[in-house]
């Protein structure tokens, strides 16, 4: 199992909300699931993968939850390529500018 050592940058989780203590207006959908919290920071001490780690910020604030990651990864983008916003990017340009794109 991966361990974490002070000072590794890790990720933790946290369960904020069970199902049950959900707010009365969220989606139905929504309250049947947990409100979860996933947050990356500096380990405080050596930890286990799965045990209870403290970790501090990059804001400063020191927070308490179960260690998932250690150096994790930024996976994110901007999803999907979506045809009609080439389109709408194609025809803004000429709104704008005038003429082709390469002008």
């Amino acid at each position: 199992m991966k361990s974490a050592k002070k000072g590794d940058w890790v990720q933790i989780h946290q369960i904020l909300l069970k199902p049950g203590e959900r707010a009365p207006q969220v989606p139905e959908d929504t309250k049947k699931v947990p409100l979860e919290l996933w947050i990356k920071g500096i380990a405080l001490h050596d930890a286990e993968v799965g045990s209870i780690v403290e970790i501090k910020t990059s804001t400063g604030r020191k927070v308490k939850g179960t260690l998932r990651t250690v150096n994790p990864r930024y996976n994110h983008d901007f999803g999907d390529f979506v045809p009609e916003l080439l389109k709408v990017d194609m025809q803004l340009k000429e709104i704008l500018f005038g003429g082709d794109i390469d002008e």
